[in-house]
C-alpha cells in the first residue's frame, strides 16, 4: 500500500479498530508488503515518553522531555504521559532499569497507550527487549525525527536525504525490529541455536531485504551526489558574480523563515510547528546603499540531530557553510536558549561552519519576560534583538547585515562613458559606491569592486 493511503486509512480507523490491528502475527519483512521506510512512517496515535536523566538538572532533563513531546505532538502523536529515571547510564539490554520498565508497562495499559518514545537513540537490543515487555511499538528519539522530516520532505532532493537517512538508520535494525518483523531463523533453526548450515529461509529474507536496502542506499547517494553538483554549479556562479551569500541558521522553530519573509518578502511558507522547513529557500536582498546578496533559510537544528541526517542533508548543511556570515536566530521565548545555541553550533562545527563569521539574532522578544531579555543581552552583548512578527529590531538587523557583508577588494575611480551604461549598473549592484556625479563625458565612479569588474574598468580610469 502507499505510504500517503496508509497513512490517510489510519487516521479514518477507529481507536477500537487500530487497536485490532495493532499486532499482526507473521508481518513479512518483504520490502514488497512493506516499503523501505513505512514502518517508519506508520501513524503514531497515542503515546507515553520516557527519558533518562543521566547529567546536568532536573529542569535540563524536563526540558528535554517536553521538546520529545512537541516532536511527538509534530508527528501527528497524543502524548499520554511522560515519565524520568536518573541514573548514571542508561541500562543496556532496556535503556531504562529493570523496575522502571514494569512502571512503564503499567503506565501504558491504564492510559491506553499504543506507542512508546524513549528520549535518546536505542540499539535494536533495547528496542527489542522493550517492545517484549512493553507489548506495544517502541520507537526513538531518532525515528521521531526522520519520520517528522519524511511527512515534511517536500523537493526532490529533500525526499530523497531523507529516505537515505532513514534506510540508513533502518539497516542495522531489520535484524530485530518487534516480534512480527523479527525472523531471524526459520524451518529447524528456530529454537536450536541456529549456526552454519541451519539458517532457515527467515534469515535469508532478512539478507536479501538489507541487500535491497543496501542497494537503494547507493542509488540514493549517487542521486544526491548529481543533485549537489547542481548546487554547487549555482554557488559557483554567485561567486563569479561576486553576490556575497548570507545563511540564517538556527534551532528549529526559532522563527528563521518568519525573519526570511520579513527580510525579503518572501512567502515562505511559516507554520507552528518543528522542522516546517526542510528545503532550502534563496531569496535576493539589495541593501539601501545598492548591494546585492543572497540570503537562505535552511533546515532547523535540534539538540542530539540524529547523525544519519547531517551526513544525508550535508550538501543542503554546506550552504550554510559557504557563506559570507551566519545569522543564527536563537527563540528568545524558549526555556533553555543557551542550550539551543550549543546544539546549533555543534552541528555547524560538524559540516566546518563554526569558523564563519556569526551574527546572532534572539527573536521573539514580544513573547520573553524581561528577565531573560537581560539576561541575554549580558551574555550575548553584540546580539541583535528582534521580534519577525511584530518588526521590532529589523532596521537594526538591516544594518548590522549591511555592516558585515565583505567589502569588494578594488578601489577606483573611473569615468564611464553613458553609452556603458550597463557597467555603471553592474558597479551599482555588487561594488560599493562611495561617490558618484554626472559629468559631460559620462558617469564618474569612485567605488569599491571586485577584481572581475576592476580588470573591465581599467580603460575607463580617471
Amino acid at each position: 500500500m502507499h505510504t500517503e493511503d496508509s497513512r490517510d486509512l489510519a487516521v479514518d480507523l477507529s481507536l477500537e479498530e487500530r487497536n485490532a490491528l495493532r499486532r499482526v502475527p507473521g508481518l513479512s519483512t518483504e520490502l514488497a508488503d512493506i516499503t523501505e521506510v513505512e514502518y517508519r512512517q506508520l501513524r503514531l496515535e497515542r503515546v507515553v515518553l520516557v527519558g533518562v536523566w543521566t547529567s546536568g538538572t532536573i529542569v535540563e532533563a524536563e526540558n528535554s522531555l517536553a521538546e520529545l513531546a512537541a516532536l511527538a505532538e509534530t508527528a501527528g502523536s497524543q502524548v499520554l504521559e511522560g515519565l524520568i529515571q536518573r541514573r548514571s547510564t542508561p541500562d543496556a539490554s532496556t535503556f531504562i532499569g529493570r523496575g522502571k520498565v514494569e512502571e512503564l508497562r503499567a503506565a501504558v495499559e491504564s492510559s491506553g497507550a499504543d506507542t512508546v518514545i524513549c528520549d535518546g537513540e536505542l540499539s535494536p537490543s533495547q528496542l527489542r527487549n522493550l517492545e517484549q515487555q512493553t507489548k506495544v511499538k517502541v520507537i526513538d528519539r531518532t525515528a521521531l525525527i526522520l519520520d517528522i522530516f519524511a511527512q515534511h520532505a517536500k523537493s526532490k532532493e529533500g525526499k530523497a536525504q531523507v529516505e537515505l537517512a532513514q534506510l540508513q538508520y533502518l539497516v542495522p535494525r531489520l535484524r530485530g525490529w518487534g516480534e512480527a518483523l523479527s525472523r531471524q531463523a526459520g524451518g529447524s533453526a528456530s529454537g536450536s541455536g541456529g549456526g552454519v548450515g541451519l539458517r532457515g529461509p527467515g534469515e535469508t529474507k532478512l539478507e536479501t531485504d538489507r541487500r535491497r536496502i543496501n542497494t537503494r542506499i547507493s542509488k540514493l547517494k549517487r542521486e544526491i551526489a548529481g543533485m549537489k553538483t547542481i548546487r554547487d554549479t549555482k554557488r559557483a556562479s554567485r561567486r563569479r558574480r561576486a553576490v556575497p551569500a548570507v545563511s540564517i541558521a538556527g534551532y528549529t522553530n526559532a522563527g528563521k523563515s518568519s525573519l526570511l519573509n520579513r527580510l525579503t518578502g518572501a512567502g515562505v511558507l511559516v507554520e507552528d510547528a518543528l522542522f516546517a522547513t526542510l528545503d532550502t529557500t534563496t531569496r535576493r536582498v539589495t541593501t539601501r546603499d545598492g548591494r546585492e546578496f543572497t540570503l537562505s533559510d535552511t533546515v532547523g537544528f535540534v539538540r542530539h540531530l540524529p547523525h544519519q541526517l547531517v551526513e544525508a542533508f550535508r550538501s543542503t548543511l554546506e550552504e550554510v557553510a559557504d557563506a559570507d556570515l551566519v545569522l543564527h536566530v536563537v527563540d528568545g521565548a524558549h526555556p533553555d536558549p543557551e542550550e539551543q545555541v550549543r546544539a546549533v553550533r555543534e552541528v555547524l562545527a560538524e559540516v566546518g561552519a563554526d569558523r564563519l563569521p556569526e551574527l546572532l539574532v534572539v527573536n521573539k522578544v514580544d513573547a520573553s519576560s524581561q528577565e531573560t531579555l537581560l539576561r541575554l543581552k549580558h551574555d550575548w552583548p553584540d546580539a541583535i534583538f528582534v521580534s519577525a512578527r511584530t518588526g521590532q529590531g529589523l532596521d537594526e538587523l538591516r544594518e548590522a547585515i549591511e555592516a558585515r557583508l565583505p567589502r569588494p577588494a578594488v578601489e577606483l575611480s573611473a569615468l564611464v562613458p553613458y553609452e556603458r551604461g550597463d557597467l555603471v549598473e553592474r558597479v551599482h549592484r555588487t561594488g560599493e559606491v562611495l561617490e558618484s556625479r554626472h559629468e559631460t563625458g559620462g558617469t564618474y565612479l569612485r567605488a569599491r569592486v571586485n577584481a572581475e569588474l576592476a580588470a573591465e574598468l581599467t580603460g575607463y580610469a580617471a
